[in-house]
């Protein structure tokens, strides 16, 4: 595709249109490109599915059962196993679930950022656009007037040969 502006007779060739993107795409991974910042993400991630809590309430259910039952006194009422668990867990969760709010919020306000340039950008382009095809319409304007103007002295240049004309037709047949 080849763009051709009217101010510089220079023409542009695929221009870039994430070119407002590129300056934040540092920011694209949340815990950055180690395979533990892959992980923790992910693992972040996990947390909010339906599979998750189902899984969770899953095992609470069975380890619950088993230690009311009998079947095995691992952790009895009160479950203190248990609650310990789960705050080893929520100790760990919650961070990595704050650290990537964190930078999708970052991430975020780097696009709406782009975005706003991106619009900027298209704006302009706009102004630029409406300026030439003002200027264009103007210019048409003025051969129309042109044409008009020509169109009238052709019409007299017309009547003054056909006056003419009959003139010399009549002096002729005269003689």
């Amino acid at each position: 595709m080849a763009i051709i502006t009217k101010d510089s007779a220079r023409t542009i060739t695929n221009p870039d249109h994430l070119r407002f993107h590129r300056l934040h795409q540092h920011l694209a991974p949340t815990f950055g490109e180690s395979w533990f910042a892959l992980k923790a993400e992910a693992f972040a991630r996990f947390f909010g599915t339906p599979f998750f809590l189902g899984a969770q309430t899953l095992i609470v259910l069975v380890w619950i059962l088993l230690n009311i039952t009998g079947v095995s006194h691992f952790d009895l009422y009160p479950f203190i196993l248990l609650n310990l668990a789960f705050s080893l867990q929520a100790a760990y969760a919650a961070p990595l679930i704050l650290l990537a709010q964190t930078r999708q919020a970052e991430r975020d306000k780097a696009h709406a950022e782009a975005d706003a340039l991106h619009r900027e950008d298209l704006a302009q382009a706009n102004e630029k656009r409406l300026k030439v095809a003002a200027e264009q319409a103007e210019q048409m304007i003025k051969l129309i007037e042109m044409n008009t103007e020509l169109t009238k002295v052709t019409k007299q240049l017309t009547e003054r040969i056909e006056i003419i004309t009959e003139q010399l037709h009549k002096h002729l047949v005269k003689y």
